[in-house]
């Protein structure tokens, strides 16, 4: 009884041995250094049963047709979107390469030796063998290895979220993009109708001044807003080439020439983007996955600890084969020439000048600053969405007012044509109705983009654009 409780509690121990343990610290999630709502969270109101931004396909989101057609080809040809994916591609084999070490490497080996003088006598000496064994396998009893797998993992995990990261950020900055060269266009318009109407100004200031009913310096002035005009206009093609230039870029190709056919209609022709409500601050650690790669870096930094850990305790490698031998090669596969080994070995850390400790050290400070890296990505992700609720509860009304604005300073300057017209208003009045009327369009014009791209930050900051249907 007493010896087969002996084999049986033996046979326990060399079970858990072989089954190793982990010296990685138990992961607690940190507490996310943000307050527990947004400011300005009323502005993303959430109706009953309204997905979140991060479930809302970018396709649901992004509904017209040109946008679509652009964001597919960025997705196809975009290089940094193809880096990130050879990055989880090489990420994957370096995980399985560390995973491999958990399991014995068996070889196959075959090798033949003839040498003179013989090692017992004068004559030549043969000797050939064929065999399989394995080479210096660590049976993980302390988890050293075991800990590197789950770092390796992580680090997979990592790469796949930043790839989703990646994937958001450029379907978000085509939209931008897009809206900022149809915002140009738009501009291009405004400039060009108002190069027009100076124009026509010039000529009627010219007519009296050459009749002596104008002074030269209405006559001046005229002149300068018209050339202000012709400026305006170089700048404004020059900034929509720039902006074509970095949308191709983002594609990886030209820019199709009818995905921005009818730009010049006008931002406001657009499709609605749907709303999406912001949620809590505590979604983000769901949906936006560079959060989640942060996390994902901090657990496989928590892992380091542990295989470092692991390096204070002794290491336990076997190298073991078996095959036939013989003098004869005629003989080796003939009766009474097997062969086998068996060779553990132990190596116990003594004195190595404090290497262990340091790089124990080295992986708690690397833990330490993935945890501020974790802390920060949730930080930095909270500013973007207040910020972008901070555009959504104030752009809605200042394009309202600009859009009265410009309606009052329209009728202005028809008021100010008709009173010069009619000798009645000096063309100084008339030309600064027209300069305070260019400068409302073009505000206009920009706070409506500004507003429509605010929408895709919003989108984005709250983890959209990864979803597909």
């Amino acid at each position: 009884m007493t010896k087969r409780f002996i084999t049986t509690a033996l046979a326990g121990a060399a079970a858990l041995m072989l089954a190793g343990c982990s010296l990685i610290p138990t992961y607690e999630r940190p507490a996310a250094p943000v307050p527990a709502t947004f400011p300005n969270a009323a502005a993303a109101p959430t109706a009953p049963g309204q997905p979140l931004a991060a479930t809302v396909a970018w396709q649901d989101y992004f509904t017209d047709p040109r946008l679509q057609q652009l964001i597919h080809l960025a997705l196809t040809n975009n290089r940094d979107l193809q880096v990130s994916i050879l990055n989880i591609e090489q990420a994957r084999a370096q995980f399985q390469i560390t995973r491999a070490a958990l399991y014995p490497a068996l070889n196959a080996s075959a090798s033949g030796t003839r040498q003179r003088p013989s090692l017992v006598g004068d004559g030549v000496s043969s000797v050939y063998s064929v065999g399989l064994g394995v080479t210096a396998w660590e049976l993980d009893f302390f988890g050293r290895v075991a800990s590197l797998k789950d770092a390796a993992l992580a680090q997979y995990l990592a790469t796949e979220e930043a790839r989703k990261a990646t994937q958001i950020s450029l379907i978000a900055s085509v939209a931008n993009g897009w809206l900022a060269v149809l915002g140009d266009d738009e501009a291009l318009e405004i400039t060009r109708r108002t190069m027009v109407t100076r124009d026509d100004s010039l000529k009627l200031t010219k007519l009296r001044f050459d009749n002596g009913v104008a002074s030269e310096i209405d006559y001046r002035f005229a002149e300068a807003q018209a050339e202000t005009a012709r400026a305006t206009y170089a700048q404004q093609q020059r900034l929509r080439l720039q902006d074509e230039n970095a949308l191709a870029l983002l594609l990886g190709a030209p820019v199709p020439p009818e995905t921005i056919v009818g730009a010049a209609e006008g931002l406001q022709a657009l499709a609605p983007m749907p709303e999406v409500p912001a949620g809590l601050p505590s979604d983000l650690l769901v949906e936006r996955p560079d959060i989640r790669a942060a996390e994902q870096q901090l657990i496989a930094a928590n892992a380091n600890i542990g295989a470092a850990r692991a390096a204070f305790f002794p290491r336990v490698t076997l190298t073991t084969s078996i095959g036939t031998t013989s003098s004869e090669f005629s003989n080796l596969f003939s009766s009474g020439t097997k062969a086998w080994a068996f060779a553990p070995q132990i190596t116990l850390p003594i004195f190595n000048a404090g290497a262990n400790q340091a790089n124990l050290d080295s992986a708690r400070a690397g833990q330490k600053i993935a945890v501020a890296q974790y802390e920060k990505s949730i930080q930095s992700a909270f500013r973007e969405v207040a910020d972008a609720l901070a555009g959504r509860a104030t752009y809605d009304e200042e394009l309202r007012a600009l859009v009265a604005q410009s309606k009052a300073e329209e009728t202005r300057f028809q008021l100010s044509d008709m009173r010069y017209r009619g000798g009645v208003a000096s063309g100084l009045d008339l030309l600064d109705a027209q300069r305070s009327l260019f400068t409302s369009q073009l505000a206009t014009a920009q706070i409506r983009q500004q507003r429509l791209q605010n929408q895709v930050v919003l989108y984005k900051t709250l983890g959209g654009g990864w979803a597909t249907r």
